[in-house]
């Protein structure tokens, strides 16, 4: 009786984590991005980016020229410094005698997280297209700019974005990015499906009225995080949210270089996650538990030698399937040398649900700056 009870589960958790890959991800896979329109018919609106920093001297020094040389028409770069002690005003204002169009703007604000710092420069901003990203990140091209807004077309009024993080040695890094497409993976497809329900603030672009009619952070003021996806979260539905997949809007950045250090850089973002809209919460912990049991309870038939045919069956038919659709998203992330790594990433993963779901539950939202 137990034993078909186990197996039923494990037959229940492969055909959903089939389904999310058959239904939802494939999507994704499938996409095909509009080709360049002609000059005339692109829109070119003035555009704000911005970009919150405290103490990133060095990140500003190496990254900020990128982001002030874009081919675009007409921009501001908006910087706001919250709370910096090091070299960064100083800075900025060496860089601003070279670039006019470069605005510096002084945060105080003691709160912890960068959320009042990024009101107040949506807040100064005289553009109502908005373009967010942070100090540590470097776009491809000096096209992302232009190819982000490309999809504001009168329709949308959200354009999210990829933000990958760079390639280095070890098991760590492997896993770092391939969570991050994972991620990715997630919201670009649930958007193409018409559930569009987070973003990332490295790269991600809406208009100012959005923040407007929301009255900004107010919901969830008392959480330091959820700057990105608690306010895509409340304002993105069907009608009003693209993606943008052409590797020119790619934005890099360094990823964490020790376990510690990026445990409590998920910790941090994951906590916010429980305030998602209902629907979207109930998607994710299927998502995330199905996984889980096709793993645990596979895992479970092979160890006590029953049940090996369906579960190795099971495990053949769901991994074929994830690598087929990894090959072709891996590859138009740009992250296709993680392609040979994804059993063994994908199965890694039910160890990140094991770590990271208790640290959610008890964390008590007291995050500050990295």
């Amino acid at each position: 009786m137990l034993e078909q009870i186990l197996l039923y589960s494990f037959l229940a958790a492969t055909a959903i984590q089939l389904f999310f890959w058959l239904y939802f991800f494939s999507r994704l896979a499938l996409y095909q991005e509009k080709k360049d329109l002609p000059a005339s018919a692109v829109p070119r609106p003035s555009v704000s980016i911005i970009i919150c920093a405290h103490n990133e001297a060095e990140n500003l020094k190496a990254n900020l020229d990128r982001i002030l040389n874009q081919n675009y028409r007409s921009f501001e770069v908006i910087v706001v410094s919250h709370n910096s002690c090091d070299e960064s005003l100083n800075i900025l204002s060496s860089l601003q005698y070279r670039f006019k169009h470069l605005r510096i703007i002084e945060c105080n604000d003691p709160r912890p997280g960068k959320k009042y710092a990024l009101a107040k420069g949506i807040g100064e901003a005289k553009n109502e297209v908005l373009l967010l990203t942070d100090a540590d990140c470097k776009p491809t091209s000096k096209d992302w700019l232009r190819t982000m807004v490309e999809n504001m077309d009168g329709k949308a009024e959200i354009v999210l974005g990829f933000a990958p993080y760079d390639e280095m040695p070890g098991w760590l890094n492997k896993f770092i990015r391939y969570e991050t497409c994972y991620t990715a993976i997630q919201y670009f497809s649930f958007a193409l499906a018409g559930m569009p329900y987070m973003g990332v603030g490295r790269n991600m672009a809406y208009l100012k009225k959005l923040f407007r009619q929301t009255e900004g952070f107010e919901n969830h003021r008392d959480l330091a995080s959820g700057d990105d996806d608690l306010f895509i979260n409340q304002v993105a539905n069907n009608k009003n949210t693209k993606i943008q997949l052409d590797p020119r809007t790619f934005v890099f950045s360094k990823p964490k270089l020790t376990w510690k250090a990026y445990i409590r850089q998920k910790t941090r973002h994951l906590s916010t996650s429980k305030r998602y809209k209902l629907p979207h919460r109930i998607l994710l912990f299927t998502l995330a538990m199905s996984h889980y049991l096709h793993y645990f309870l596979g895992g479970i038939f092979i160890i006590y030698k029953f049940s090996i045919i369906f579960a190795l069956l099971g495990y053949a038919v769901r991994m074929s399937v994830v690598m087929a659709f990894s090959s072709v998203i891996l590859k138009r992330l740009r992250h296709k040398k993680l392609w040979p790594w994804v059993p063994a990433l994908d199965a890694f993963l039910v160890l990140y649900y094991i770590l990271f779901t208790p640290m959610i539950l008890m964390n008590n939202y007291t995050q500050r700056w990295n």
